[in-house]
């Protein structure tokens, strides 16, 4: 997920994703603390970056609609 195209997207289309996301990790979460090593090991890396980006893109929106 690239920060240039994630601006594209509209905030609903983004809250969606963060939604998505955030349940994505929460699942592979769930299933690596129960033992399954099926995931590949920087899945969780990968996802929490994913959800940094996210609300970072979407906080820069609320900063400048209230600017």
């Amino acid at each position: 997920m690239k920060a240039s195209s994630l601006r594209e997207q509209s905030t609903e289309e983004l809250q969606l994703l963060l939604k998505d996301t955030r349940k994505e990790l929460r699942d592979v979460s769930v299933r690596r603390s129960v033992g399954e090593a099926s995931e590949q090991p920087l899945k969780i890396r990968s996802l929490r970056r994913d959800v940094a980006r996210l609300l970072t893109i979407l906080k820069e929106r609320e900063a400048t609609s209230n600017g």
